[in-house]
């Protein structure tokens, strides 16, 4: 075992108080992080003293802890005992006194309570906090879970996603309205069909689609913005081509486990999805691309659009929409997988086998409805909450108002109804 590696664990066993416990295996994972730089855990498994060799080694018993380090900062980000069963000899609270709980939170992340995280859901020997600013919510979201046993013993812990450091937020005073959001709202009205389950036929509706209101209400950011963890790289490129190729497409095994040597780790070495795509290796993942659907879809010349490139897990991620016009939720979607230094697409992700569950639904009925209708329905429904949005061009955190409505219009006979679940959007891949 690499030294440094032996320290941390030694470190770790020490401050958490696992004497009863031997460690049994260890990794290292590398990733990047919203704000463009590179974090390393190492990831423990300690199994308690009393399984000794022999025992099951490929399995976790009750009782094994599983845990997550950053090795930069030392911070813990999880810690889960199996089966809800610890051996340890620290980490108990006074459940009764919650404040206890959040001051030790606070320790363990560097986080303020009431500036940066707050409590969400309260449960039963459960704690549900969130990413905030000065009590505002944040997006991308960020949350923070702890859990104990019947005797306040801590048996799990979680730090997801990304909270919000105070160089990087520019705070503001909220200032919008509703009444100023309705020009926006007029803008986010889109015409959609949602997939009844029960019935198996198509629903046309109205709906609002959701989007931030920067705080000066003179412009927007994108719901679908948050989603874009990785920079993309805009392309809206027809592949066409004269002749399909022979030879077939012959898929490979990829992993996406990002793993790690000690000697990046603690040289803190950037991860290579950082590197950005040039113009020389754009034109080469368009080949790629056009080189793939020459074999695999070898008459369809013309028929896909390239949309976006973006690195994650150490590869090229190759987006193509068909070109055939359809509802969202029927739109043919493909995700290659490319080998960044040779432009090999070594595998892909098709929807076509989510789009098959909606092969037999019946059409939506033409809509009658006007859209002006539809909107007077839906204004009284609408909603702003105030939120804090990462801004990617800026590299921190804006103020805004989350414009939404969780109502739609039905478009052939107006009824205003609920819209359950996540909203309608086309099967990925």
């Amino acid at each position: 075992m690499d030294q440094r590696i032996y320290d941390l664990a030694e470190l770790t066993k020490a401050k958490y108080g696992l004497t009863a416990y031997r460690l049994h295996k260890w990794h290292i994972f590398r990733g990047t992080t919203l704000f463009r730089g590179t974090v390393y855990r190492l990831s423990m498994e300690w199994f308690p003293i009393h399984v000794g060799p022999g025992g099951n080694e490929d399995t976790n018993p009750a009782g094994t802890v599983c845990m997550d380090i950053d090795i930069a900062s030392g911070k813990l980000e999880n810690m889960i005992f199996v089966g809800g069963v610890t051996y340890a000899d620290s980490l108990k609270f006074d459940s009764r006194h919650k404040d206890e709980i959040i001051r030790w939170i606070e320790k363990e992340t560097g986080l303020v309570y009431g500036k940066q995280f707050e409590l969400w859901k309260e449960k039963e020997r459960k704690l549900q906090f969130r990413g905030c600013v000065d009590g505002i919510a944040v997006s991308p979201a960020a949350s923070i879970e702890i859990q104990w046993d019947e005797e306040g013993r801590l048996v799990f812990f979680s730090v997801t996603g990304p909270f919000p450091p105070h160089d990087r937020v520019k705070r503001e005073t909220y200032a919008l309205s509703l009444d100023q959001a309705e020009k926006w709202a007029a803008l986010q009205l889109k015409s959609a069909e949602f997939p009844d389950m029960d019935r198996k036929r198509f629903v046309a509706a109205y709906a609002i689609e959701e989007i931030y209101i920067r705080n000066d209400n003179a412009s927007t950011l994108p719901f679908s913005y948050m989603a874009c963890e990785h920079p993309r790289v805009r392309m809206d490129t027809v592949i066409t081509w004269d002749a399909p190729l022979p030879e077939p497409f012959r898929p490979k095994n990829i992993s996406l486990v990002d793993h790690a040597t000690p000697e990046q780790a603690f040289r803190r070495e950037a991860h290579p999805d950082l590197a950005p795509i040039s113009e020389e290796d754009i034109r080469r993942y368009v080949r790629s691309a056009q080189t793939f659907l020459r074999q695999v879809f070898a008459d369809d010349s013309g028929k896909w659009t390239l949309t976006t490139l973006h690195r994650e897990k150490g590869y090229i991620w190759a987006e193509l929409q068909a070109n055939e016009r359809q509802a969202q939720w029927r739109t043919r979607k493909l995700r290659l997988i490319i080998d960044p230094p040779t432009g090999e697409v070594l595998n892909y992700l098709d929807n076509e086998p989510l789009l098959a569950v909606y092969a037999d639904f019946q059409e939506a009925e033409e809509g009658r409805v006007p859209a002006e209708e539809a909107f007077a329905k839906l204004k009284r429904h609408l909603t702003l909450t105030p939120y804090y949005v990462y801004d990617h061009e800026q590299g921190s955190y804006v103020l805004c108002g989350k414009l939404d409505c969780d109502y739609a219009v039905k478009a052939d006979t107006g009824e205003v109804i609920p819209i359950t679940g996540n909203r309608a959007r086309s099967p990925d891949v």
